[in-house]
């Protein structure tokens, strides 16, 4: 019977990111004398060894027995527990991460990060050997003196329950891991049932096993703790057997090794079915504990595409099945008002089609809270990531999290965790100053970088701040001017200001680190947060500290959005980007160079964007004066969108235009409508800067036909 491992193996490296997780978090706030932790810690790194053990995966249960050994100490209290200590395991747990990550594409890793963190374990656990020699010596003579050693004779019968194989446990792994405690010989029997009862998935075999080695009990009890609830194992010491350590003229009157104990394997009386794949090795060769000569038994894991998962609450399945509960009613009724329809049955029809959409609509809530999670998936690297930074950079940092049972979609959560990185580098690197200048200024020695998140409207927004030194906004402005990005002797405000900092190639650090200051990274940030439909925000005060300010969507699968009609055509303008709707008035207009039409709006001067133009588009109205503009923002830009009708306003389910199409400038999705016909949605910071640059060719245009008439 041969049993698939790979279908248990999604929730193998669910549960190991949790164990690392676990570990990574623990470590980090671990302190002497905290026994609780130091033994959650202990347990998440021995399932991870033990899951790696069922599945084969030798290297990540190699390194992971070194960590445990480790971490065994610790609890035991004979090492104490110190920083040096800790970063070494911490650097494990990457370790760890990257074999898993090499065995789940089955690979083999070669990251030069892995032997050396394998040689720091085994120096540090060869000098806690090295501290104990003394106290183990004067045991080694005295056993010498009375005449040999003594190795443990141990009976174990092991009987697994039937189904045992189906949880992806091979008693053959368990079998491999005792010959690697010292020799053993195995005898196994059947409790076949009636062949017309046989059920192949099911296991009916039992194991008898002698064990020599100098083991407790313990440690054989450990190697059956990952199936110690779907089996019957006893246990018994049998007796101790002495190898004399003799005169040479004895050793030539007696045999050099006496013969270990055999016992034969009891014939299996079976029906002619072959149930060899779940059977032990045979007994009569004894397994050596020498594990270059004994073949590694590996399960056989094909790598599946990560197709990832989400762990939902009952209460929110609950919720679901409720809900299709009520959909399967009010469809029985409308299927029963269908029958012999007629007009007197309008009412009710109207009742239950409103019915309908109720279900629907609270159904489509319930299935978008299941891909909600908190964000605390995304902030949990990030105590870990200061605390490496705070190490490499000499600067004390503390790092507060706020808000992280907000919920957040588990698409977006996965696509903005790089973009939270890069900012909380930067908030080490450049924001946090060293502690001595931080004293200096009257400020404590260590800084404080909070990560906070809270939903606002239909956005989730998550800042990252600090109480460093600020951003010196004249060194930003300067390097803008210098490098060209503006001309000198213009007026921006302080968003305009910091906003510079997103350029291309934009740094004003004045000395580059392996941290930061190359001046590229910035500019990724912003383009993957736009890539997400949201913005960012930069607020500072210099001397005080800095917030950088992130909206997001709750979710990329539904946006609400504002149909508008152009022509023949309807789009789609996401709710969240418009300010405001009006109608133009003519004393509002203004033509600039290069026909470049302006709307004054209070303070603004709005850019008009005829859609019409853009799409090259039939349109009802090419007149500005009178016509429907939609005020849009994105980061920090108004642009008047030129409509010609404005429709209503709905929820709309994002189809993605580049898998089923190409990627169109200034379209960034389509949806379906309620009368099946296709609506773009208009990407607005796409659009905005497609109005920039026809804006800019107008004004060249302009200039260059003025050129020419004075020549």
């Amino acid at each position: 019977m041969s049993i698939d491992l790979s279908q248990f193996l999604p929730s193998f490296l669910e549960e190991s990111d949790e164990g690392l997780a676990l570990m990574e978090s623990g470590l980090l706030d671990l302190e002497p004398g905290d026994d609780e932790s130091i033994n959650a810690i202990f347990r998440a790194a021995h399932s991870i060894k033990g899951g790696a053990g069922t599945f084969g995966f030798n290297q990540v249960t190699d390194f992971t027995h070194l960590v445990e050994t480790l971490l065994d100490e610790m609890r035991d209290g004979r090492r104490e527990i110190v920083g040096a200590d800790i970063e070494i395991l911490l650097k494990s747990v990457d370790c760890i991460r990257l074999l898993i990550e090499a065995e789940k594409v089955g690979e083999t890793c070669e990251d030069s990060r892995i032997g050396h963190t394998t040689d720091l374990l085994n120096q540090t656990l060869a000098l806690s050997d090295s501290s104990n020699e003394e106290s183990n010596e004067q045991a080694s003579v005295e056993s010498t003196n009375v005449g040999g050693s003594s190795q443990t004779s141990w009976q174990i019968e092991f009987i697994p329950e039937h189904h045992l194989v189906q949880t992806g446990n091979d008693p053959i792994f368990l079998l491999n891991a005792l010959a690697d405690l010292g020799e053993v010989s195995i005898r196994c029997q059947s409790q076949l049932p009636a062949f017309d009862e046989l059920d192949p998935e099911e296991l009916f075999l039992t194991w008898q096993i002698e064990l020599i080695a100098d083991v407790d009990e313990d440690e054989i009890r450990e190697i059956f703790e990952w199936v110690e609830d779907e089996c019957q194992l006893n246990i018994t010491k049998v007796e101790t057997v002495e190898q004399v350590l003799a005169e040479p003229e004895h050793i030539a009157s007696e045999n050099t090794e006496a013969p270990v104990p055999q016992i034969e394997p009891e014939p299996v009386t079976a029906p002619e079915a072959s149930i060899a794949p779940t059977s032990a090795p045979a007994a009569s060769t004894p397994a050596t504990n020498d594990k270059a000569n004994k073949p590694a038994a590996k399960a056989t894991v094909k790598a599946k595409p990560d197709a990832g998962s989400i762990r939902v609450g009952v209460d929110k399945v609950d919720s679901l099945i409720n809900l299709v509960g009520e959909l399967v009613i009010t469809q029985s009724m409308l299927s029963e008002l269908g029958n012999n329809f007629d007009l007197t049955k309008v009412e009710r029809l109207n009742a239950g089609l409103e019915q309908l959409l109720q279900n629907t609509k609270e159904l489509q809530e319930s299935v978008m809270r299941i891909r909600m999670l908190p964000i605390s998936f995304a902030f949990n690297r990030f105590p870990r990531l200061v605390h490496d930074l705070s190490l490499k950079t000499g600067k004390q940092v503390d790092l507060v999290i706020n808000g992280e049972q907000t919920e957040l979609d588990k698409t977006v959560m996965e696509q903005i965790g790089d973009p939270l990185v890069h900012l909380v580098r930067n908030a080490v690197d450049h924001g946090i100053e060293a502690g001595e200048q931080r004293i200096a200024n009257g400020k404590p020695a260590q800084g404080t970088i909070t990560l906070d998140a809270y939903h606002q409207g239909g956005n989730i927004v998550i800042e990252i701040s600090d109480d460093g030194g600020g951003i010196n906004r004249d060194a930003v402005l300067n390097k803008a001017i210098e490098k060209g990005v503006v001309e000198p002797g213009v007026t921006l405000t302080d968003s305009q200001v910091f906003d510079l900092l997103f350029e291309p190639g934009f740094s004003t650090a004045k000395q580059v680190s392996d941290i930061s200051g190359r001046g590229v990274g910035m500019d990724v940030v912003k383009r993957n947060i736009q890539a997400l439909g949201g913005r960012i925000q930069v607020e500072s005060e210099q001397g005080q500290g800095s917030t950088f300010r992130v909206y997001l969507p709750l979710t990329l699968a539904i946006l609400d959005g504002q149909l508008v009609k152009v022509g023949d055509q309807v789009y789609v303008i996401p709710l969240i980007s418009i300010v405001e709707s009006l109608q133009a008035k003519a004393e509002l207009i203004n033509t600039v160079s290069g026909d470049l039409v302006l709307y004054r709006l209070r303070e603004d001067n709005v850019p008009v964007l005829p859609v019409y133009q853009l799409f090259n588009l039939p349109a009802d109205n090419k007149d500005v004066e009178g016509c429907l503009l939609v005020v849009v923002e994105a980061d920090g830009q108004k642009v008047g969108l030129m409509v010609d009708d404005l429709l209503a306003q709905q929820q709309v389910v994002i189809k993605s235009l580049e898998d089923n199409y190409q990627q169109v400038d200034g379209i960034s999705g389509a949806t379906i409508l309620g009368d099946g016909s296709v609506a773009m949605i208009i990407d607005i910071p796409g659009i905005i800067d497609m109005a920039l640059s026809h804006a800019r060719d107008k004004q060249d245009q302009f200039y260059q036909s003025m050129t020419q008439e004075h020549v």
